[in-house]
């Protein structure tokens, strides 16, 4: 990491604990010293997507800006591959600062965010809680620590879709090895379980 950034942080960013580099070299991990969620994930590919969530409209109205994925304490902001990342960093922090801590959520809307897969049969649902319980305990935390994450889609007979988000999600690691390497932990419980990124 550059250390003109570190510089800039102690001085200039007072919500930013620190900024990581990523696997991704498109992609850097901003740590926060206050919640912007509880838990919900928010995840933007482009700025139509982004235009009902006022942090990630206004981190993609900055030029070379390509993809927004925060949750809890942390956020991933991908660029285009034409930016400085040093200049880009002093832009990106702007909006960052002025957004607002994470109220509490309400239980509604952590169900909302939580129930993508409810018209599964019960036995469905169970391989996938059971599925989503392996990928919590041995996948998801390496892909945070990366600045991403992975959502599950669906789950259709032995096909279970997944979405890469944030620095994963135009990470080439993420989208080969990574994949080959989900599935063949997954298939340690469901032999003939394929999955697939979309």
């Amino acid at each position: 990491m550059p250390q003109a950034w570190l510089r800039f942080q102690e001085v200039n960013m007072p919500k930013i604990a620190d900024i990581e580099n990523t696997p991704n070299p498109n992609a850097v991990k901003f740590i926060l010293k206050e919640p912007l969620t509880w838990g919900i994930t928010h995840s933007y590919e482009n700025v139509s997507q982004a235009q009902d969530n006022i942090l990630a409209a206004a981190l993609f109205d900055i030029e070379h800006v390509s993809n927004v994925f925060y949750v809890d304490r942390w956020l991933t902001v991908t660029q285009d591959c034409d930016a400085d990342w040093d200049e880009l960093v002093r832009k990106i922090a702007v909006p960052i600062r002025a957004s607002p801590a994470a109220d509490t959520q309400t239980e509604a809307t952590v169900a909302a965010a939580t129930s993508a897969n409810s018209e599964l049969s019960p036995a469905d649902q169970q391989r996938l809680d059971t599925i989503n319980t392996l990928l919590d305990e041995q996948v998801r935390p390496h892909l945070k620590s990366d600045g991403g994450d992975l959502h599950v889609v669906g789950l259709a007979g032995n096909l279970l879709s997944v979405h890469y988000q944030g620095a994963c999600g135009t990470c080439p690691s993420a989208i080969s090895g990574t994949l080959r390497g989900i599935e063949n932990l997954l298939q340690s419980i469901e032999p003939d379980l394929e999955v697939i990124a979309v």
